[in-house]
C-alpha cells in the first residue's frame, strides 16, 4: 500500500515538474515575466500630484492630497489664473525624490517632420515606470542626475505608451513636460507620440489603470476619466501630441503603418490630423471602409497595428507605405521584443521590451534598451549606458 502511494505521488510530481516546466518555457518564449514584491510605499498618497484642472476659462486649479488611510485625506488647493506662469513640484515616494516644473498656459501642436542632422534616442512603452524611464536617460547621458538636459540639439522620440499598468503615471507625463522644456533650451527637443494606452486614457477606457488611480480620483470628488480628459491640464497638453512623426528621415510611430496605408491619398499631418480629432472619441467601426477608419482601428489603425510581428507581410508590403513618405525606416513600439532588433531588410525597428516596473519585481528580471540614430548607423541602447550596434 505504501509503495502504491509513493508511487502515486511520484507521478504527481513529475506531473506537475513537467508542466512547471512548460510553463517556464512558454514565459520565456512570449517575453513574459512573473510580478511578485509589491513596495508597500505604492499605496502612499501623501503628496501626490499635481493634478491641474480649468475651473472655468479663467482659473486653474491646481491639487495635491494629503492624508493617509489611518488620519484621512484631505485635498490641498490653489487657484491660478488660467494663462499664468508658475512653478510646481511633483513628488516621487519611492526615493524621496522631486523635480520641478514651469507650468505654461499654452500648448502648441508639433511639426510633423523635421529635418537635421541630430541624433535620435528612442524608447516606447515605459508604461508608468518613472524610475527606470530617469535613469536610463542619465544612463544614456539624455539628462544629468540633476535631471538637466544633456543631449543637446538632440531628438529624444517616445514611442507611446508611457501610462498605464504602473504606480507613477502622474510623475512620467509631469516629467515628460520637464524634459521638453529643458530640452528647449538647448536647442533640442522631445517628441511624445501617443500610443494606444495613451487613446485608452482620454477615451474612458481603464482596465489597465492602476487601482491607485481610482483612489486618487475619488479623493479628489471626481471620477477617474476626468484624470486626463479635455477638462485637465496635462489631458489637453496630451492632445496636442501627434501620432506620427517624420524625423531625419525615420517614421515613429507606436503601432506601425497597415500595408493599405499606401494606397490612400492622405499626408503626415493628415494622419495626425484624423487622430487628433478622435482622441476623445472611442473607436467603434462603421461601413464606410476610409482612410480615416485605417488609421483610427485597433486593428489596423497607426497607435494599434501589429502585422509587422503577427502577420505574414512580403517585403513589399512593409515597403509601401515607408516609401510613399520617403522613410529610409520606420520605429515602432506596442508589440514586446526580446531586444531593440531590426528586420525587414532594417526598414522596420521594434523597441518595444519588457521594462522594470517602480514597485514591483519581476522574474525573469527585465532591463530597459532604446535606440539610438546617429551618423547613419543604428544602435541597441543597454539600461547600464552601454550600447551595441544593430
Amino acid at each position: 500500500m505504501k509503495k502504491r502511494i509513493l508511487r502515486y505521488l511520484k507521478h504527481i510530481g513529475l506531473t506537475i515538474l513537467v508542466l512547471l516546466a512548460i510553463g517556464v518555457v512558454i514565459l520565456l518564449k512570449e517575453n513574459g515575466a512573473v510580478h511578485y514584491g509589491d513596495n508597500p510605499l505604492m499605496r502612499n498618497l501623501d503628496g501626490e500630484g499635481p493634478y491641474l484642472f480649468y475651473e472655468n476659462d479663467t482659473t486653474l486649479s491646481v491639487n495635491y492630497i494629503r492624508g493617509n488611510k489611518e488620519e484621512g485625506f484631505y485635498v490641498d488647493q490653489q487657484l491660478y489664473p488660467a494663462d499664468s506662469t508658475f512653478s510646481l513640484t511633483c513628488p516621487f515616494p519611492l526615493d524621496g525624490s522631486s523635480f520641478d516644473m514651469v507650468i505654461k498656459a499654452k500648448h502648441e501642436i508639433p511639426p510633423d517632420i523635421f529635418e537635421d542632422d541630430q541624433p535620435i534616442l528612442a524608447i516606447s512603452d515605459i508604461e508608468s515606470g518613472y524610475r527606470t524611464f530617469r535613469d536610463f536617460l542619465i544612463h544614456q547621458q539624455v539628462i544629468d542626475v540633476d535631471l538637466h538636459w544633456t543631449f543637446g540639439k538632440g531628438h529624444l522620440v517616445l514611442v507611446g505608451d508611457f501610462v498605464d499598468r504602473g504606480y507613477s503615471t502622474t510623475q512620467v507625463l509631469w516629467f515628460i513636460y520637464r524634459l521638453e522644456q529643458e530640452a528647449a533650451k538647448h536647442g533640442g527637443k522631445v517628441h511624445y507620440l501617443l500610443g494606444n494606452h495613451e487613446l485608452k486614457n482620454m477615451q474612458g477606457k481603464f482596465e489597465s489603470n492602476s487601482p491607485k488611480y481610482f483612489g486618487v480620483a475619488a479623493i479628489l470628488g471626481k471620477q477617474i476619466h476626468h484624470l486626463l480628459d479635455a477638462n485637465s491640464f496635462l489631458g489637453r497638453w496630451m492632445a496636442s501630441k501627434n501620432t506620427i512623426a517624420l524625423i531625419n528621415g525615420h517614421l515613429f510611430v507606436h503601432g506601425g503603418l497597415h500595408p493599405d496605408l499606401a494606397t490612400t491619398e492622405v499626408s503626415l499631418s493628415e494622419i495626425n490630423a484624423i487622430n487628433r480629432a478622435n482622441y476623445y472619441l472611442p473607436y467603434f467601426p462603421t461601413r464606410e471602409k476610409d482612410a480615416a477608419q485605417l488609421l483610427l482601428s485597433n486593428h489596423t489603425g497607426i497607435c494599434w497595428y501589429r502585422g509587422y510581428f503577427r502577420e505574414d507581410l512580403t517585403q513589399e508590403q512593409v515597403d509601401a507605405p515607408l516609401d510613399k513618405y520617403n522613410a529610409q525606416a520606420v520605429v515602432v513600439g506596442h508589440t514586446i521584443q526580446s531586444k531593440v532588433k531590426r528586420s525587414f531588410a532594417g526598414r522596420v525597428i521594434g523597441i518595444d521590451v519588457s521594462h522594470p516596473k517602480d514597485y514591483h519585481k519581476k522574474w525573469p528580471h527585465k532591463s530597459s534598451e532604446g535606440l539610438l540614430i546617429k551618423g547613419g548607423k543604428y544602435y541597441r541602447l543597454l539600461h547600464d549606458g552601454e550600447r551595441e550596434e544593430i
